[in-house]
């Protein structure tokens, strides 16, 4: 496909997105408080999302990736399906919506799923996770350029914590005669992906409920991942281990039907600074629930990265302190 049609397509959308950033985020601004529900959700949100990369680790580890996430899918695909049923959320999506729905599913799960699952096989859970959760920094960077979102002056020194992080990282394996820059690269090309999705996602105007496009997402994914591992992995199919079920099965249940919905519910309809703790918290969940469970060892570059990228998500999504109020003046 030439990048002359590529732009064609993407083009219309992204500019209509950028139309209605403002319009979203003045919306945005005026969510300060969440509901009970809502930090539930934040909560099993982080902790599935969390302890999942070394669960995806030992999924793969002798079991075709693209194969090992396209069983996940469609294994959590009636799954979404039948909560759909059960709330009563039409399906359809009007076709005048279908090319956005298109670039939402690009940005926000085909590329991400792909590269993630691909990166994990040659990275430890840890290292996969810390990568990943740059994705926040990465947002405010899009949120800058892309949409004219103004920076504070200690965001731009998160950007330079998240990078001299990853620099650790990248040189850590670069220096190791069994190191996978490529999958460093993988990495930050999903995150990379995913922010730019993230921040579509806060913009979308598609009249339509998150579970149904969510739903309609997963399809599209599905089968994308699906024609990859029949056209890469058949000759390395074989039937899945008891462990390499269990981890697909918690795939299907927590990351497919649970968390990547809840992701998009939030990326939709609440402000950055809701997912604050949950984002920041998930890359720590990955590291030290993979040294614990694979007896993955830590060297001094991941402690050094872990608290770098913490720092650099804190500065990005941590609301500025506002200054007092001035007094009242007193009636005359």
């Amino acid at each position: 496909m030439s990048r002359k049609v590529i732009g064609r397509f993407y083009e219309p959308v992204l500019m209509g997105l950028r139309q209605r950033g403002l319009k979203g985020l003045a919306y945005h601004r005026r969510m300060h408080k969440l509901s009970r529900q809502q930090l539930v959700l934040l909560v099993l949100l982080t902790l599935v999302w969390g302890i999942n990369w070394p669960i995806m680790k030992l999924g793969v580890t002798n079991f075709p990736p693209l194969t090992f996430r396209g069983i996940s899918m469609w294994i959590g695909l009636p799954v979404l399906a039948a909560v759909l049923l059960w709330r009563r959320v039409p399906f359809r999506i009007g076709r005048e919506h279908w090319r956005e729905l298109a670039v939402l599913t690009v940005f926000n799960m085909l590329v991400w799923h792909t590269l993630a699952i691909l990166a994990i096989q040659t990275l430890s859970s840890g290292r996969a996770a810390i990568l990943g959760y740059t994705m926040p920094v990465f947002s405010a960077l899009v949120g800058a350029w892309w949409f004219g979102q103004k920076l504070p002056g200690r965001a731009w020194g998160g950007v330079a914590a998240a990078a001299l992080g990853v620099v650790l990282l990248l040189w850590h394996e670069m220096t190791q005669l069994s190191g996978r820059p490529t999958g460093v690269a993988m990495m930050l090309v999903a995150a990379v992906a995913w922010a730019v999705g993230t921040q579509m996602m806060r913009r979308t105007t598609i009249p339509h409920p998150t579970l149904a496009i969510s739903f309609w997402m997963t399809v599209i994914t599905t089968l994308w991942v699906t024609l990859l591992a029949a056209t890469f992995e058949h000759p390395r199919w074989v039937a899945p281990a008891p462990e390499v079920w269990w981890a697909i099965l918690y795939n299907a249940l927590g990351v497919f039907a649970f968390a990547q919905v809840a992701w998009l519910i939030m990326a939709r309809d609440l402000p950055p600074i809701a997912s604050t703790l949950s984002v920041m918290f998930i890359p720590v969940l990955g590291v030290f629930s993979g040294a614990w469970w694979l007896n993955e060892v830590l060297h001094w570059q991941d402690w050094a990265a872990v608290g770098l990228v913490m720092v650099a998500i804190a500065s990005v999504l941590l609301p500025n302190r506002q200054p007092p109020a001035p007094p009242a003046a007193s009636p005359p």
